[in-house]
C-alpha cells in the first residue's frame, strides 16, 4: 500500500505535513516523498522546527488534494533516520534540486525520516477508503 500512498501524494505535487509543537499544531508544505526500501521517506533539515518537533513528538499527519478533488490523509509516526546514507543518497538522486539546497556545510543538516505505523485514508465525494 505504500506505493499507492506515495504515488497519490507525488501526483499532487505539494502536500502538507502537520506536527505538534507543545500543544499547538504546526502545518507546512512539503514537496518530497518517496518509497525507499519499502518505507515512506521524507526529508528535511536537522535545524528546522519540523525536525525538532518530530524529535519531541513523532506523531504527524500528511494531507494532499488531487486535481479531481480526492484527498488523502496519512497518520503516522516519524522515525528519524539521518544516519541512513543510502536513503539520503536516494533522496538526492530522486530530487536533484535538494543537492543545491544542501550543498557544502549545509549537507551536514540534510536528514531523512520515514513513516511507521501508517494509516492512510483516501477521500472522495462518495466517502472514504482505508488504503493501509
Amino acid at each position: 500500500m505504500n506505493k499507492k500512498i506515495v504515488d497519490f501524494i507525488t501526483d499532487c505535487k505539494v502536500f502538507y505535513l502537520a506536527t505538534v509543537d507543545g500543544d499547538k499544531p504546526k502545518v507546512r508544505p512539503f514537496g518530497f516523498i518517496a518509497e525507499i526500501d519499502g518505507k515512506i521517506y521524507f526529508c528535511t533539515g536537522a535545524k528546522k522546527d519540523v525536525y525538532k518537533q518530530l524529535e519531541k513528538n513523532p506523531n504527524f499527519e500528511v494531507s494532499a488534494t488531487a486535481k479531481d478533488g480526492r484527498w488523502i490523509r496519512v497518520i503516522a509516526k516519524a522515525v528519524l533516520d539521518g544516519a541512513n546514507e543510502n536513503a539520503k543518497e536516494k533522496v538526492l538522486e530522486l530530487m536533484p534540486t535538494l543537492k543545491e539546497i544542501y550543498k557544502g556545510e549545509a549537507r551536514k543538516n540534510f536528514t531523512v525520516f520515514y513513516a511507521k505505523d501508517v494509516e492512510a485514508f483516501l477521500y472522495s465525494q462518495s466517502g472514504a477508503e482505508k488504503i493501509s
